[in-house]
């Protein structure tokens, strides 16, 4: 509590968590989140963005897609440029001219995905730098240190994250281990699923019971020349798109698609790191319109029927099927047709 002129005034809440609507059949649902600098809806895919910026897209262009949350990585903003410097801009929204809401996570991630570079100790993890061969010791002190430097010294921001779950493990212990952890998680917190990006990892995870999902997957994919669309990925650098002057997938109304044809970016990514750029921008807003129209189906009590269709754009034949997802889908009353 706070006290004004002699008056107490309630603290407002750094987050809260408002239930839209409750698929009648999974666990899935639709949430509102309100947090200090703008709404959320939930389903949501947060877009990362390891250093204060995603690769191959802007802020501006970022927002105009409409994303209203990203990632900022506190262990590789700490190598570099290095809290101090977040300091000086007024912590990370003002380093990277963000005016909507940032996640940042622990640092621990990348005992996984640094695993060359890294050595666990008692006290931590020592890293060597990837930068410039720096030792690092990250303790648990040192992170909380860091992530207090990016806008989060006064946030308390109650939610759960379920992690360590995209580390290569079995399919089918993930899903086992997502649907546990939402069984036993507080309704009216949100739950956010770290590290899980591919659209079918998406689709199941939010019938589980999970709100919010980040990776680097629909940017890093971006620059191997690969464009995600609604029956699986486009290999753009492949001969076959040489004279194919459709858009990436007619249906999306991204700039990109709108724009430019799978023949023009099949020759600009050949010369031209443009081609990376416009293939990103595709691929964020191929995940943000995934997410929205997850959210649609929920509202409108049609989120079983959604997933039915899904499958069938994804993976054609039913055979296809990865057998995690049905055993999954099967597990909250989402049978596959």
């Amino acid at each position: 509590m706070a006290s004004v002129s002699g008056t107490i005034m309630p603290v407002a809440a750094p987050l809260t968590l408002r239930i839209v609507a409750e698929c009648t059949v999974s666990k899935a649902r639709a949430c509102d989140l309100v947090l200090p600098h703008g709404s959320v809806t939930t389903p949501v895919f947060m877009p990362v963005g390891t250093q204060g910026t995603l690769k191959g897209i802007t802020t501006q262009q970022l927002e105009s897609l409409g994303c209203h949350i990203c990632l900022g990585n506190t262990y590789h903003l700490g190598t570099r440029p290095g809290p101090e410097l977040i300091k000086k801009a007024n912590g990370l929204h003002g380093f990277m001219n963000w005016k909507r809401n940032l996640l940042t996570d622990s640092g621990g991630f990348q005992m996984v995905s640094l695993v060359e570079l890294s050595e666990v100790t008692e006290e931590g993890v020592r890293f060597q730098s990837p930068y410039d061969k720096k030792e690092i010791l990250l303790t648990p002190e040192k992170s909380i240190e860091i992530q207090n430097a990016l806008e989060m010294t006064k946030r308390d921001v109650p939610g759960f994250a379920i992690g360590g779950l995209s580390g290569g493990e079995e399919k089918d212990q993930f899903w086992r281990m997502v649907t546990l952890s939402t069984d036993y998680l507080p309704r009216e917190k949100p739950r956010y699923l770290m590290g899980v990006g591919y659209a079918t990892d998406l689709v199941v995870c939010v019938a589980l019971g999970c709100d919010m999902f980040d990776c680097v997957f629909p940017t890093r994919t971006a620059r191997f020349g690969s464009a995600l669309v609604p029956w699986g990925s486009l290999q753009l650098k492949n001969k076959q798109y040489e004279k194919d002057f459709k858009p990436i997938d007619e249906k999306c109304d991204c700039p990109t698609c709108k724009r430019c044809t799978r023949a023009y970016l099949h020759a600009l990514f050949k010369t031209d790191t443009a081609a990376l750029h416009y293939i990103t921008i595709h691929n964020i807003a191929y995940q943000l319109n995934l997410m929205n129209s997850v959210r649609a189906s929920i509202i409108s009590q049609n989120f079983p029927q959604f997933v039915q269709q899904f499958m069938k754009t994804m993976y054609i034949r039913i055979e296809d099927y990865p057998k995690w997802a049905v055993d999954a889908l099967e597990s909250v009353s989402i049978k596959l047709e």
